[in-house]
């Protein structure tokens, strides 16, 4: 499998629900260095664990969709969306943050995550820009 097509697969997997997916996919060395509105964090396995137990918990569903993924060697960029539907609410999909995220692989698992992340903006010409575009 390319560098391209795991990233794909573990974006589409259901991390956010089944930490095996976290084993599978993450190198035990994983590092996240994470850019967002609360600040700079960089995460490490177990905080890249914890994190998405916490999301399992918080929210009814969490999905991915990729506008973007591009390839270089064993580097790959991704941008997408994360919707999620709450707990209050499970009826309704919202849009909760968009990402640019760049991997390093590592030994066939992400090793070193650079990403940034805002709020989305829900305004039909920013949902647009995000719609999956073939490259």
């Amino acid at each position: 499998m390319t560098p391209k097509e795991y990233v794909k697969r573990f974006y589409e997997s259901d991390f956010a629900n089944d930490t095996t997916v976290i084993d599978n996919y993450l190198h035990k060395d994983c590092l996240l260095h994470w850019s967002s509105s609360k600040g700079f964090s960089v995460l490490k396995f177990n905080d890249i664990k914890d994190l998405f137990l916490d999301i399992s918990r918080t929210y009814e569903s969490f999905r991915v969709e990729i506008s973007h993924l591009l390839a270089d060697e064993n580097f790959v960029t991704t941008r997408y969306t994360v919707y999620v539907r709450t707990i209050e609410d499970p009826d309704e999909e919202q849009p909760m943050a968009h990402f640019i995220t760049i991997w390093e692989l590592k030994d066939n698992k992400l090793y070193r995550g650079y990403e940034i992340s805002q709020q989305a903006d829900v305004s039909l010409e920013s949902l647009k820009s995000f719609s999956k575009i073939k490259v």
